[in-house]
């Protein structure tokens, strides 16, 4: 390019990527990763960098992100919807997607559905006229058949629960075998009477785990007290409610209980701390969901840790996946194994 040229364009202004690469003899597509923040990652050198930044600086080159998105008829966003954000499980792994994203240059539309299936319709309805690329979505787990419509339409990957007999891609942990360890573990130690505090009925992740609960109590001999599997939902006022029904009965106490979820946890441990009942001396507990604050309880928690980072991280893949590829992918569920925690909410009774 002459000097005559150059300075004309220097003072125009470069509009196009091939102004750019004119005047610097770079790429345009690396250019592109340079002005993207994605220099770094893909290991251009800091010299191209600071000679790039500094010439689109020089001629005001405004970098069209919006007309790049149109051209690709990308929009480089995508839906998140969960259940319940204020539950922390769902909170870190809302968090840990958005990490993931962020590398990958998405953005993130988070919608909280509130355990409502009409708000995670309307949520899934508004994500799509937001032209997002693709939806990660924890369903509430008692409709699926708008689901089943919004995937022919749109990527769609389930985390944590699914609908296993409809064809949508999923990842979840191993919550069955989860609840398998857990049981298994309290008659080790001598427990017969063991209570089991549910969340939402008819949501894939609670069926899995009562029926694990029930079918390990049948295969170690003992029979199954149905007065012992109570609850309604995966909240605190859940747990609360359930345990003061149980501590009515204090003639026939559970020697241990089995809470599937955190949050059902929290109530459990608000109706003893008032009604004076110690773990473990006086009911063992195991809960599903390990927690920062698990170890640090008054008496640490014997816990089902389900793998939220890579959760998380397989999530955004297998939807990334999805969004750039020009057909329809073979559909991909994964299971994640779950780990069981041992700590000192769990007394032996031999």
């Amino acid at each position: 390019m002459s000097s005559t040229q150059s300075n004309i364009m220097n003072k125009n202004g470069a509009k196009t990527l091939k102004d750019l690469s004119k005047i610097t003899g770079f790429t345009e597509s690396t250019i592109s990763r340079v002005l993207n923040g994605l220099g770094t990652k893909y290991r251009i050198s800091e010299a191209t960098q600071i000679i790039i930044k500094k010439t689109a600086e020089e001629t005001n080159f405004s970098f069209n992100e919006n007309a790049r998105n149109l051209r690709l008829k990308k929009t480089y966003t995508i839906g998140l919807i969960v259940p319940d954000i204020s539950n922390s499980f769902f909170a870190k792994m809302a968090s840990l997607i958005e990490r993931e994203a962020r590398f990958h240059n998405y953005s993130i539309f988070l919608c909280d559905s509130d355990n409502s299936t009409e708000l995670e319709k309307e949520s899934a309805h508004l994500l799509q006229k937001r032209k997002v690329d693709g939806i990660i979505i924890s369903p509430i787990g008692l409709s699926s058949k708008y689901l089943e419509k919004l995937y022919n339409n749109i990527p769609l990957v389930f985390i944590d629960r699914y609908f296993p007999e409809i064809k949508i891609p999923y990842v979840s942990s191993d919550e069955y075998n989860g609840a398998v360890k857990a049981v298994n573990h309290l008659i080790k130690l001598g427990h017969k009477k063991i209570a089991c505090i549910q969340g939402l009925e008819g949501t894939f992740s609670n069926t899995s785990r009562t029926k694990a609960f029930k079918e390990t109590i049948k295969s170690n001999g003992l029979d199954i007290n149905e007065t012992f599997i109570l609850g309604d939902a995966f909240s605190e006022e859940n747990g609360y409610n359930s345990a003061k029904q149980i501590i009515q009965n204090k003639e026939y106490l559970p020697t241990a209980i089995l809470s599937l979820s955190n949050t059902i946890t929290l109530g459990i441990l608000k109706a003893f701390a008032e009604e004076n009942i110690l773990i473990p001396e006086d009911v063992s507990i195991i809960s599903f969901d390990e927690e920062s604050y698990s170890s640090l309880l008054k008496t640490p928690m014997t816990t089902i840790s389900q793998p939220k980072e890579e959760l998380g991280e397989t999530a955004f893949k297998m939807l990334l996946a999805q969004i750039e590829s020009d057909k329809k992918l073979k559909q991909k569920n994964i299971l994640l194994p779950t780990k069981l925690i041992i700590r000192d909410s769990v007394l032996p009774i031999y």
